[in-house]
């Protein structure tokens, strides 16, 4: 039943009522029952008549004369759940109703009431109904209200957080919507507070499991409706109705509130729709140009010339390679889920460069990563733009970490600036080897540069030189024959971790789980593989050269 309905407590109080001097016999606890209608009963069996919710009045001339008959008439009226019981004293009842009724409607927690004066029961219907219709005609108001306001977000093409704003400034609630891994895409807190209402999102929202697309939890008083389009859902949309613990016995939001989370996931599933297909043709484009670029398979003016035709000046900018990709290469999901992340990169990639203001061609440039050109009026507005979109990215949220401590998801990189788009190509492609490079980088940099990457990742530019690849062959290759002929010692281990604590054996040998007489002797068969002096600085540099080398390498 919707809670626009007035309580029996709000019923008691009219005029009518307050005119026969109601008092309460039973069921203090059920006064904050809904009342849908109001009925006028003067025989025992009018339970089978009723739906729940109706508020009984009756002036007990047709009672039964027995206790049981009474206890049975006030169960049948609890089993139908309705609202409460009014009896008007003075026609079969003078000092009070029986104690066998008190007593049956206290257990029962069933409102009962005693009219202590004759009031006509015209006057409590016609009044109660008043306030129905009324409560019923602005729940109806509010309603067009909500279809209106969400109407105009969707011709107006409303952003996510626009239209959650008006959700939760329509429900007088926080409003929040995530994508289906649990992260915020956008919300609003209702005038509440944001760190309280966010922390421990992720856990918070997975244990709200609502039974339906669109459902009411009463464990966590959280609304939620499933956001999608087209048979592909791709997000929820959760709002905090905490009127369940106000009115314990009509924990069910308004309708209104379960029109508005509907009608507000239509306009955000609607609005994604309206700029993939209005998104699709331009990204093409943008594909078909940075493509160009990177392979030379159409002369640079022409595609200076036709960048422009979609907006993006090329022409007398300083222009910045900058790639996009997530530190892991291969999705948990399934291989449905490799494209749709990397869409969902494109897309986020897209809004930063928009809430950042900046003018690019973007498009995917592997499986993994998505690539931007930026055009900027001139240097000194390079680390500024660069700035700006790193921290646009992280504002929604694709950059969001699966716990406190782990490394951001999504990588930033972006190469030396240049002043020619004959030159566009060396920035992209330094850009998408540092972002590579950076995979294995822990720092929470918001940009990588190629100063940024260090010795492994200049190893890792150069994995596919001959030279290099030579150089790990000539430091480690007998050791590495040794561990393919006898792959139990694992000698490559133990050599990594005596280099990686800086030629301390005690420490090393902790760091390999072995003994220090165990650990001294495979380090001895080590020397005598590579005939090589392990004490040595310069030797061991080589070697920790050529393992990193190696970890390059092997990482392709």
């Amino acid at each position: 039943m919707s809670p626009v309905f007035p309580t029996v407590r709000e019923v008691l109080a009219l005029d009518p009522v307050r005119h026969g001097a109601p008092r309460l016999v039973a069921g203090e606890t059920g006064l904050d029952r809904r009342v849908r209608w109001v009925h006028v009963a003067e025989v025992p069996d009018i339970a089978t008549l009723l739906r729940g919710g109706e508020l009984v009045l009756t002036t007990g001339i047709g009672l039964p004369a027995d206790d049981p008959g009474l206890r049975a008439f006030i169960a049948a009226l609890a089993d139908v759940e309705v609202s409460g019981l009014v009896v008007e004293l003075g026609r079969r009842y003078f000092g009070g109703v029986p104690r066998a009724m008190a007593a049956a409607a206290a257990r029962r927690d069933l409102p009962l009431v005693e009219l202590r004066r004759a009031t006509p029961f015209v006057r409590v219907t016609e009044a109660v109904h008043a306030l129905i219709v009324d409560a019923q005609l602005h729940e109806l108001r509010a309603t067009e209200e909500i279809h209106q306001r969400f109407t105009e977000l969707s011709v107006s093409g409303a952003g996510p957080q626009e239209v959650v704003r008006q959700a939760a400034e329509l429900a007088g609630c926080p409003v929040v919507l995530e994508n289906l891994s649990r992260q915020v895409l956008a919300y609003d807190p209702a005038g509440e507070s944001a760190e309280l209402l966010l922390d421990g999102w992720e856990q918070h929202s997975r244990r709200i499991r609502p039974a339906g697309r669109t459902a009411y939890d009463t464990d966590s008083g959280w609304l939620v409706t499933t956001v999608g389009a087209r048979g592909q859902d791709w997000g929820r949309l959760l709002l905090r109705w905490p009127g369940g613990e106000l009115t314990p016995h009509d924990a069910t939001p308004p309708t209104r509130l379960t029109i508005l989370v509907e009608r507000a996931a239509s306009t955000l599933a609607l609005g994604r729709l309206i700029r993939r297909d209005a998104e699709g043709l331009e990204r093409q484009l943008h594909r078909t140009l940075l493509t160009a670029l990177l392979d030379h398979s159409r002369p640079v003016d022409e595609v200076a010339l036709r960048a422009r035709a979609l907006g993006v000046v090329l022409d007398r900018r300083h222009l910045v390679g900058v790639v996009v990709r997530y530190r892991d290469e291969e999705p948990d999901d399934g291989p449905e889920t490799g494209p749709a992340r990397l869409r969902d990169l494109a897309e986020a990639v897209g809004q930063a460069l928009r809430e950042a203001k900046l003018t690019a061609l973007t498009s995917a440039v592997d499986d993994h990563a998505v690539g931007a050109l930026l055009a900027l009026p001139d240097p000194a507005a390079e680390p500024r733009a660069l700035t700006a979109f790193a921290t646009a990215l992280r504002r929604v949220r694709v950059d969001a970490r699966p716990a406190p401590d782990a490394p951001a998801a999504v990588i930033v990189a972006a190469g030396s600036g240049v002043d020619s788009i004959r030159e566009a190509r060396r920035s992209l492609v330094e850009a998408r080897q540092v972002a590579d490079a950076a995979r294995r980088d822990r720092r929470e940099l918001p940009v990588f540069r190629l100063p940024h990457v260090g010795l492994a990742g200049l190893l890792h530019l150069l994995r596919d030189d001959p030279r290099v690849q030579t150089f790990v062959e000539r430091e480690l290759g007998p050791l590495l024959a040794y561990d393919a002929q006898h792959p139990r010692d694992r000698l490559l281990g133990t050599l990594r971790a005596y280099l990686e604590q800086g030629r301390n054996k005690s420490a090393a040998a902790g760091a390999a789980h072995l003994s220090r007489p165990a650990f001294y002797e495979r380090l001895a068969r080590i020397a005598r593989i590579l005939d090589a002096d392990l004490d040595s600085v310069d030797v061991c540099l080589s070697l920790h050269v050529a393992l990193l080398a190696l970890d390059a390498v092997r990482a392709r």
